[in-house]
């Protein structure tokens, strides 16, 4: 097949000098995507390790502890992409009101993404459409505190941006000018709606996120808003009950070859090593998810095992472990208030927890102490760089 140009450049004049900025053309890509057997066997699978991913939620005893833990893990590897260096002990520390040990603009970058992708969830399930206005919200919470403050969350740029480099003549990629944006983001919005035509939702969200890419709206958060894209897809279209792929651990493992296939596409038009790349990104990512939620159950079985030779004190342990399995950072104030348990029966059984092994103080205060579900914490970090607690 011969490739082509996605797009066409046009010449801008910024920052003192003239440099080519990139324009794409409208989805669906033309000529169209060529299914190989190949492709095609990595979509079916990919499809299928998706639908065990759906399956694995409907098992799990309580999905909104796993998902409350899981969106925060998907949190910090998203902003450590942007260079962000918070960890995920950081975010929990932080949502405690504590100090954790990074940077305070640090962590408030990755608990603002938990509160977009939250928004963004929500506004979904009460059936707002995904649309340019629900991007924008979304981008408004991302940036709505802390670093990136000033750069206009929730409004599309008004002027010129550039990826690498110092300005736009030593850049990596030039975006389309402001002027181009709502024609860009117009064709873009209608293909999300399946305008001109009707494209498979894997396929859809895989083109709709290099496109975004390329578009590049806002002056920042554009990768983050990129990557909560393809899980507000499948979410939108039910593909996943509820929202438990992440790809920024592959996207980050694979960064250099990531960058090149986007740039691959803009300029050959080579989709077909991008949709490769995605299906085996969502094939590697949903095959993890499951195994982790499997190692969580089998902890949390193990564990409420331990807690039965307890006696009577098994019961007020119960509430202590599920509460840390929501949250595995906690002080014992903290469980007073959230169980409704004495202090005194709550300072009992957190000695206990630490006697079987399940938790350990963190501190090594004797006031204001905190406890750490470590192993559950440990089983969410498993195979992430840079993420170790």
């Amino acid at each position: 097949m011969k490739r082509k140009l996605q797009g066409h450049y046009v010449t801008i004049s910024t920052v003192g000098e003239k440099a080519k900025a990139f324009v794409p053309t409208t989805l669906p890509p033309e000529p169209p995507i060529e299914w190989t057997e190949n492709l095609q066997r990595k979509f079916d699978d990919a499809l299928l390790a998706l639908g065990r991913l759906d399956g694995i939620s409907v098992l799990l005893p309580d999905t909104s502890l796993f998902l409350y833990m899981y969106i925060r893990k998907e949190a910090v590897l998203s902003s450590m992409i942007e260079g962000t260096q918070s960890s995920l002990s950081d975010l929990l520390l932080f949502e405690l009101d504590e100090m954790p040990g990074v940077p305070l603009d640090d962590v408030q970058e990755v608990s603002n993404y938990v509160a977009a992708l939250n928004h963004g969830l929500t506004r979904l399930s009460e059936g707002f459409p995904l649309s340019l206005r629900l991007i924008r919200e979304v981008h408004a919470i991302l940036l709505g505190k802390g670093r990136g403050s000033n750069k206009t969350p929730g409004e599309f740029r008004r002027s010129q941006n550039w990826i690498g480099g110092t300005r736009p003549g030593n850049a990596a990629f030039v975006p389309p000018p402001p002027e181009e944006l709502t024609q860009c983001l117009g064709s873009l919005e209608l293909f999300l709606h399946d305008q001109p035509q009707p494209t498979p939702i894997l396929v859809k969200a895989a083109l709709a996120h290099l496109q975004f890419e390329t578009i590049h709206p806002f002056l920042d958060g554009n990768g983050r808003i990129g990557r909560l894209l393809i899980t507000l897809l499948l979410c939108e279209r039910k593909v996943l009950r509820e929202p438990m792929l992440y790809l920024s651990l592959y996207f980050k493992t694979n960064r250099l070859y990531y960058y090149a296939l986007l740039n691959e596409v803009r300029t050959t038009g080579d989709w077909e090593a991008w949709l490769e790349f995605f299906a085996d990104a969502v094939i590697a990512t949903a095959t993890q998810a499951v195994e982790t939620a499997q190692a969580l159950l089998a902890l949390s079985k193990e564990d409420a095992n331990k807690i039965q030779i307890l006696g009577r004190a098994a019961a007020s342990a119960r509430q202590v472990l599920r509460l840390l399995m929501e949250s595995p950072i906690a002080s014992s104030g903290q469980l007073v208030v959230n169980t409704g348990i004495s202090p005194a029966t709550i300072n009992k059984t957190l000695v206990h927890l630490e006697h079987l092994g399940i938790i350990r103080e963190i501190t090594g205060r004797k006031r204001n102490r905190l406890f750490a579900y470590k192993k559950f914490v440990d089983i969410l970090n498993q195979g992430t760089v840079g993420c170790g607690e």
